[in-house]
């Protein structure tokens, strides 16, 4: 090998590294914005979680709809919906807009939403489970969460449960 493809094969490498390393998902919680100073917004749930009780695979999927409002004086900025499986999808509906639906990183949609929550203003969240989508091993307690990044501090969590049977 001579010096010049010595030098281009190096330069592919480290071409090939910056192209991977800006197309990286962010990590969960990591792009989150600092709180407003002075009491801001606040983005807040009518129910932590939910749970689906038993459900079948073989009757299809399930879903469910959490209310988010943001209860302070200042617009909540709402960054990015993902999912913790593949399973899971999440869509968030604001003023007769529907976005997404959005699913695991690197598995689905997660693209920016930046949508801004006005006080007293309400959003919902339509969680989608779909209990055949591990197959047969798939049977038993779930847990899943669908994650909301936002502008007044740490991401909103909304959680769901089932018992998976055949």
């Amino acid at each position: 090998m001579n010096r010049t493809t010595i030098i281009g094969i190096a330069a592919a490498v480290f071409l090939f590294g910056g192209i991977v390393w800006f197309a990286r998902p962010s990590p969960p919680g990591g792009n989150t914005a600092s709180p407003i100073p002075g009491g801001g917004g606040s983005l807040t749930a009518d129910a932590a979680s939910f749970d689906f009780g038993r459900i079948s695979m073989a009757a299809g999927n399930v879903s469910h709809v959490f209310t988010i409002r943001n209860t302070g004086a200042e617009p909540v900025v709402i960054g990015k919906v993902y999912t913790s499986c593949m399973c899971t999808t999440a869509a968030l509906t604001k003023g007769g807009k529907r976005f997404g639906p959005y699913g695991m990183p690197g598995h689905g949609l997660t693209s920016g939403i930046n949508e801004s929550v006005n006080p007293n203003e309400e959003a919902t969240v339509e969680v989608i489970f779909d209990p055949a989508a591990h197959g047969p091993a798939g049977v038993g307690r779930i847990q899943r969460a669908v994650i909301i990044e936002q502008s007044a501090g740490q991401p909103l969590e909304l959680g769901v449960t089932a018992l998976v049977t055949p």
